[in-house]
């Protein structure tokens, strides 16, 4: 294939040449053997890369499956997800991890599965094999549970080191959770029992505390340490003064949803972190926008919404995000004070940078050929029923975003925005590959 007269995030207008599955050349003028595909200068990004997704199977294939994960990645010019260890099983053996790997041959786009870190985890087989990195290492309980203490992560840290694994911490200090606002919201039905509620209970300090001491571990043990969803300003800060091989993630929702819309999302908007204040949010989309964040990832944590819409307490946290993030991003770039290129840096070229993935993230020779076009001039609504994702909903609902025309995963195209359609699966383990 080659795509002609293609605006790349810097602005040139440029031909791109497939060969099979990589890109061949980046140029003017190129010469075609194949299929040509006139661009007409709309924007070609490198596929995104979300480091962070949790596709529910095995064990809660109603709230989600490969399938559908990865078509709602495809959908939103996603081309690789890495898939988290909170399932049932735990990620965290030898055996566990070939269940999901099973599963995972559905996926329509490139993958990566992380291996966790529980009391009853099994080092030894997990580690023989190609897990992407290990975490989400969870410092506090979520969806799954799998809550360690401070000890047992400083353990895993170094036998992650001895082996050259990347780890990803979910860094929340639940010794510093207030009770308080547990005890103001009663028994999660009450008039003060909306998620705002939730947002107070597992405060901001918590996380600021959990980063500040996650950092310190990986940096005396020399590891590899990326921080998961990081959710307020200061711990941003802590990760962007510490050394390179700290990085840190922010999340969609972080960035453009804030206590000030619980209101309207109720239990559908309980996540783990919560959501911030309006003010810790604008600063933290700051943050974003200077480049004092190395990575945009989603989180994306599908539930039912007859799962959503029960108590407080009752309720799951998470919310579905890998279709709508690009597509949110991009249309910041319109009115807003994003760039079509740090949108590139923070969903693509950084995160495979980050976690070494070579062939991934940017459309030059030679690279795998993980692409997909947008046109700027059609931004449209967002509704959760028009998404893909099993869940059918989203917390973005009436918000304006810039989907595909097309997806590639190494030169084959996986999803036809025109059509609304999706090919077989395509994806591969990117750690495997």
């Amino acid at each position: 294939m080659l795509v002609r007269n293609a605006t790349l995030a810097d602005g040139r207008v440029r031909d791109v040449r497939i060969d099979g599955e990589r890109i061949d050349a980046v140029g003017r003028d190129l010469d075609a053997d194949g299929e040509v595909v006139d661009a007409g200068e709309r924007l070609l990004l490198p596929g995104a890369v979300d480091v962070h997704v949790h596709f529910r199977e095995p064990g809660a294939p109603h709230k989600e499956t490969w399938r559908t994960g990865s078509r709602s990645a495809a959908a939103g010019g996603v081309t690789t997800v890495v898939d988290q260890p909170n399932t049932d099983p735990p990620t965290t053996t030898g055996a566990a991890y070939d269940q999901k790997e099973l599963c995972a041959r559905d996926s329509l786009v490139e993958y990566g599965i992380n291996g966790g870190v529980t009391a009853e985890w099994d080092p030894e087989t997990l580690f023989e094999r190609p897990i992407f990195a290990l975490g989400e290492v969870f410092l506090a309980d979520s969806t799954g549970d799998m809550g360690i203490d401070g000890d047992r992560f400083e353990d895993a840290v170094h036998r992650a080191v001895e082996v050259g694994v990347p780890v990803t911490v979910h860094a929340e200090d639940a010794t510093l959770f207030e009770s308080s606002a547990r005890d103001r919201a009663g028994d999660g039905t009450g008039r003060d029992a909306n998620a705002d509620a939730w947002s107070a209970y597992r405060a901001a300090e918590a996380e600021i505390a959990a980063v500040e001491r996650a950092v310190e571990i990986g940096r005396d043990a020399g590891a590899r340490l990326h921080v998961a969803h990081t959710s307020t300003p200061e711990a941003v800060d802590i990760v962007a003064d510490a050394p390179e091989s700290v990085t840190c993630e922010v999340t969609p929702h972080h960035c453009l949803l804030s206590r000030d819309d619980l209101d309207e999302l109720g239990t559908f908007g309980r996540m783990n972190p919560p959501l911030r204040s309006e003010e810790r949010r604008a600063a933290l989309y700051d943050r974003v926008v200077r480049g004092r964040v190395d990575v945009i990832a989603t989180d994306h944590a599908p539930h039912t919404s007859a799962e959503k819409e029960t108590t407080l307490w009752d309720a799951p946290s998470g919310v579905p995000g890998v279709e709508t993030m690009v597509p949110l991003l991009l249309a910041e770039t319109l009115d807003g004070p994003l760039t079509a290129e740090r949108v590139r840096d923070l969903t693509a070229a950084t995160p495979a940078d980050t976690f070494g993935l070579g062939r991934k993230g940017r459309i030059e020779a030679g690279m795998d050929a993980d692409l997909a076009l947008y046109d700027l001039d059609r931004p449209r609504e967002i509704r959760g029923e028009r998404l893909h994702s099993k869940c059918g909903w989203t917390p973005f609902d009436g918000r304006t975003g810039v989907f595909p025309e097309w997806t590639l995963v190494r030169g084959e195209r996986v999803y036809d925005g025109t059509m609304d359609t999706f090919e077989v699966a395509n994806g591969r383990n990117v750690r495997s590959a």
